[in-house]
């Protein structure tokens, strides 16, 4: 396959993607995108995404009836803490990971990492060993979002990467559609331990592809190690932060969300100040593009999750809808997500800024509109807030991933492209961690009435209001701030 890059480079060169010159002035539609042998490799990113993007949303389907059989309903917080540390901790050190070993050999290990996990879930006799094939679940599906992002850097010149986002978008769209229903026709039929033979057969496959697809690359020579350090004190903050949702004391988890996003910023200072590092270089600072982008990403995440977490229950409360039905209506968020990051896919430099702060602005409307109308649970005010939600992600996420890989240097294009993901699930995870305790202080642990449910509501989403608030100045921060114009 036709390298996009130079030849003349050290051996290192193929696993540290370089920045298109500026100028790149070729074609920027679907065809070109797909063209000099791309297609096929396009294909691999999009089934990794797919796999770990359904994989979470039909394990959340199945796992009342994982409970029933395994008679662990108390494990539930940690299957979900357990998954997510994963998924963070190997994104955070997929970059890295990628360097010292070569990107086809660190997919293909990520893709038997995320199939054994799968096994270890599908013949797990209790939930211990069920949640422990979660964790590595989390690890092996964290490291193939990681080098997905690695790969569309490396793979394609910067005029498509809007569109590629925008494709990755897509995915999640479309197992937002697909995992519930996935996951109700195994659950369904008593059979909840297929989905895991299932996603088993698919990460071999994944395996094949990836070995198959991602060949040619040179060996690399090996410069740093692994930011160990870094990754102890991220894997506690994460800890803590999961654990918060599972304590009974509410103050008690207040202290353990402050105690992890304490933890979490103390990795930032360690990092800029590391010989080896796990973040680019101005990770911790919002007045550059890289700073800004990251915060924002973490930020907005975050103020997301409420709908996702527990939008389903409270619908399915207080409007009598039913699983499935409740999993759609919070779908409408990715439904919107799909067809505005489409719409922009084609979006050039010159319209990028607009784009992303209408998106992080829309954000921000949609988590006040929805601390305000989810109470009542009025679908027809619930659903055009989730839209409005879903459209400035739609309009946003893509071109913040354009933004911050365009400002950085190409020494940190792979820690910087899988950084990309680390920073939204650990949003995700601090998010849910803060919409957990305020669930749990509106008496949801306690049992679901329509009191409750209400009371629920108002609590998670005005919660999570701040953290979007953050969002969209961290995004306008991000528009201000001045890209290097470094030449490959």
């Amino acid at each position: 396959m036709r390298s996009n890059h130079p030849k003349n480079v050290s051996d290192s060169a193929d696993l540290v993607p370089r920045r298109p010159k500026k100028t790149d002035t070729g074609r920027a539609d679907w065809g070109d995108l797909l063209a000099e042998g791309r297609f096929s490799r396009f294909i691999l990113i999009c089934l990794g995404v797919w796999l770990t993007a359904v994989d979470t949303l039909v394990t959340a389907t199945i796992m009342p009836s994982v409970g029933l059989n395994l008679g662990g309903y108390a494990y539930f917080g940690w299957t979900i803490a357990g998954f997510m540390t994963g998924v963070v901790l190997a994104c955070a050190s997929a970059g890295r990971f990628s360097e010292i070993v070569g990107l086809r050999r660190a997919t293909v290990l990520a893709g038997l990492v995320f199939g054994s996990g799968c096994l270890m879930s599908a013949l797990a006799h209790n939930m211990e060993i069920f949640t422990i094939g979660r964790l590595v679940q989390g690890i092996g599906g964290g490291w193939i979002s990681g080098f997905a992002m690695i790969a569309i850097a490396l793979l394609f010149p910067e005029r498509h990467l809007a569109r590629v986002f925008a494709a990755t978008a897509a995915i999640w769209g479309v197992a937002t559609l697909l995992g519930p229903l996935i996951g109700g026709l195994f659950a369904d039929a008593g059979n909840w331990r297929g989905v895991f033979w299932l996603f088993a057969f698919q990460a071999l496959a994944f395996v094949f592809a990836a070995a198959g697809l991602l060949g040619g690359i040179a060996p690399p020579t090996i410069r740093e190690g692994i930011p160990w350090r870094q990754l102890a004190i991220l894997a506690l903050g994460i800890g803590f932060i999961g654990a918060a949702n599972i304590i009974g004391s509410t103050l008690t988890a207040i202290l353990f969300v402050i105690l992890g996003l304490t933890l979490i910023a103390c990795v930032l200072r360690v990092d800029a100040t590391a010989q080896i590092r796990l973040l680019p270089r101005g990770a911790s600072d919002v007045t550059k593009a890289c700073g800004a982008g990251y915060v924002a990403m973490f930020t907005l995440t975050a103020a997301s999750i409420g709908l996702s977490a527990y939008g389903p229950a409270i619908l399915q409360e207080l409007r009598g809808l039913s699983p499935l039905a409740a999993g759609y209506a919070v779908a409408v968020m990715a439904f919107a997500w799909t067809g505005s990051a489409f719409a922009v896919a084609g979006s050039d430099r010159s319209n990028e800024r607009g784009w992303i702060r209408a998106g992080s602005a829309c954000i921000l409307v949609g988590a006040v509109l929805l601390a305000l109308v989810m109470g009542q649970a009025h679908l027809a005010l619930v659903l055009p807030s989730a839209a409005i939600m879903g459209v400035g992600f739609g309009l946003s996420s893509s071109l913040m991933n354009r933004r911050v890989l365009g400002g950085l240097s190409d020494e940190d294009r792979a820690i910087g492209s899988s950084a990309l993901i680390a920073s939204r699930q650990a949003g995700g995870a601090v998010g849910a961690a803060i919409a957990g305790v305020a669930a749990n202080f509106a008496g949801f642990a306690s049992g679901l009435n329509a009191a409750t449910a209400s009371t629920t509501a108002l609590w998670v989403f005005t919660s999570l209001v701040p953290l979007a608030a953050v969002g969209t100045w961290a995004a306008w921060r991000l528009t201000r701030s001045q890209q290097k114009a470094t030449d490959a």
